[in-house]
Order: C-alpha cells, then sequence, then structure tokens
C-alpha cells in the first residue's frame, strides 16, 4: 500500500511528465541514428543547452511569481553588441565592457519592474514594448550589422565563461559548470528558502501575502532584474563561444524560453515552479532540436513539434492536476 502511494505521489509530480517525455525522445532518437548518442553530438547540445537554459532558470522564477518577461530575447543580442561596442570603440576593457553590459541590463529589468508594480501595467505589454525598445538599441549601435569579436582570445573572461577541455571524449564548456551553480542555488531558493516562500505566494494569491507582510513589489522587481542579468550573461557566454556579436541574435527566444519553463510543470497563472521541472524541460527542447536534424526531419519544422509538445504536456498537467484533486 506504501509503494502504491508512493507511485501515486510521483506521478503526481509535474516533473513526471517531462522526465518520460524526455527518455522517450532519447530513445526515439537513438533509435534513429545512433549518432545521437556519440560524444561529439552529446557536447554540441549541451553547450547550446546552457544558454538558453541561463534565461529559462530565472524565468522559471518569474513566472512562478506569476509575470513574464518578454524582453530577454533582445537582451541576449543587444549585451553582447554592447560589449563589444565599447571594446572595439577603446571605451572599455573586455572585462568592464562586460560589467557594463551586466549593468545596464539590470536597470533594464528595474524599469520593467516598475512599470509593472508601480504603473500597474501587464508584464506582458511592458516587457513587449522593452522587446522592441532593447532590439531597436542594438540595431541603431550597430547599423545592423555584427560587431567584430575576435580579440577575445586569451581573455580571462572569455576562459572563465566559455573555457572548454575534455573528459575523455567530451568536450565540456565552463559555461555547463555555471549553469549547474545557477540551477542549484535558484533550485534552493525557490524551495528551501523565506524568499522562495514569498516567490510563490506573489504568484498564488498576492492579496494574501500582501496581508502576511510579504513585500510583493520588491519581489517581483528583483526577479525583473534577475531575469534581465542572466538573458545578458547568456547573450555574452553564446557571443563568446560563438565569435560572434550580431544584434538579431536571440529573436524568437523569449517564446522558447516560456515553452521549456511551462513544458517542466511551472503554473502559466504563477503560484508553482519548479527548477528541477524546467531543466527537463530545456532538456526535452534542445534534444528535440538537435535529434529532428540528425534523423534528417528539416530544421523549420521544428517549431511544429515545439507546438505539439507544449499542448501534450499542458494537456497531461491538467489531467495529473485533477486527479490530484480529486485524490485519485
Amino acid at each position: 500500500m506504501e509503494n502504491h502511494s508512493l507511485i501515486q505521489r510521483l506521478i503526481a509530480r509535474p516533473e513526471f511528465g517531462p522526465f518520460i517525455l524526455l527518455i522517450v525522445e532519447i530513445a526515439v532518437f537513438w533509435g534513429f541514428n545512433h549518432d545521437f548518442l556519440s560524444p561529439q553530438n552529446i557536447s554540441n547540445t549541451l553547450a547550446f543547452t546552457v544558454e538558453l537554459g541561463l534565461i529559462a532558470l530565472a524565468m522559471t522564477l518569474l513566472m512562478t511569481s506569476g509575470e513574464f518577461d518578454l524582453s530577454v530575447g533582445s537582451l541576449f543580442g543587444f549585451s553582447p553588441v554592447l560589449m563589444w561596442t565599447l571594446f572595439n570603440a577603446g571605451v572599455t576593457s573586455l572585462e568592464m565592457g562586460f560589467l557594463v553590459a551586466l549593468v545596464v541590463a539590470a536597470l533594464i529589468g528595474l524599469v520593467n519592474g516598475w512599470f509593472v508594480t508601480q504603473l500597474k501595467i501587464p508584464s506582458f505589454l511592458v516587457t513587449l514594448g522593452m522587446l522592441l525598445v532593447v532590439r531597436g538599441s542594438a540595431l541603431f549601435i550597430t547599423d545592423g550589422f555584427p560587431q567584430r569579436t575576435w580579440s577575445a582570445e586569451g581573455s580571462w573572461l572569455a576562459e572563465a565563461l566559455v573555457g572548454d577541455f575534455f573528459i575523455g571524449p567530451f568536450r565540456i564548456y565552463m559555461s555547463l559548470f555555471w549553469f549547474i551553480a545557477a540551477a542549484i542555488a535558484l533550485g534552493y531558493v525557490l524551495t528551501q528558502s523565506r524568499t522562495g516562500n514569498w516567490i510563490q505566494a506573489a504568484g498564488g494569491n498576492p492579496n494574501a501575502a500582501r496581508a502576511r507582510g510579504v513585500n510583493v513589489n520588491r519581489v517581483k522587481v528583483g526577479l525583473f532584474v534577475l531575469s534581465s542579468v542572466m538573458a545578458s550573461l547568456a547573450g555574452v557566454i553564446s557571443s563568446l563561444r560563438t565569435s560572434a556579436a550580431n544584434p538579431n541574435s536571440g529573436t524568437g527566444y523569449e517564446l522558447e524560453v516560456i515553452a521549456m519553463v511551462v513544458i517542466g510543470g511551472t503554473a502559466l497563472t504563477g503560484g508553482r515552479g519548479t527548477i528541477i521541472g524546467t531543466v527537463l524541460g530545456i532538456l526535452i527542447l534542445r534534444v528535440m532540436r538537435n535529434g529532428i536534424v540528425l534523423i534528417g526531419v528539416p530544421g523549420l519544422a521544428y517549431n511544429i513539434f515545439i507546438g505539439a509538445i507544449i499542448l501534450g504536456m499542458m494537456a497531461l498537467h491538467s489531467w495529473l492536476e485533477r486527479r490530484h484533486q480529486a485524490g485519485t
């Protein structure tokens, strides 16, 4: 009876569906093409996973508080453009340019949070407007052209963020360790800390949270800042790894990141979030993108698969929620 109860609790967890889907996905792609689990392909998949993953981790906390940030994709492209523009013009060192980019991103997050909490404008509209402002700024600064980036070789910043080494046949980037550290830290914050309780309360019932003394506005502003800074960091990591700083980089990433978070089991309406589920959601979509190319499906069909996965996972989460509430 106890074992049956344990299985029921496991199945009811929001991470259960994504975990099963990821296992099935890996098995199917490996069945079609055994190179899918080759060391080179795993290394490449992990390198790409980290960059969108960092944004998704912060987005999990923000969505748990009941808000969205659609400006993360534009910040992903803007921050490396700003960093390289300052460096190439001789205004700052590469490291100082990186710090300036992070500070500017934090200020953008602060503005987003202020508009949402003080002017009571829905975060969807605020961050949509900021997306256009930030993307337009990146295009204006560069005249629409990529920035020169080849001077990063030998920089300690590049080594710290994207330095690579081999563990056996696997090529590992330092950015993977930054992602793991962020996942552990934010997972702890969300599930084991008082701040995590505030975040969930702010998303679940903000009025009740305020009545209990939670500063809901401060919590949400802090999460907007975190979201912007993580998007900035991810953009710089991508720029250093690929030696490119394109003002159009990150276009459409905001929706893919939200898809990762939702597929992982975080409630779209706020109040419930899971970092473990988000990590699974990140892997599901990155494995999907990699796998369909390896088995010969045109890459342009990727969005079809994303949409189908979102619909399927939403149906599964809804069904599990109803079963859980019914006590069966």
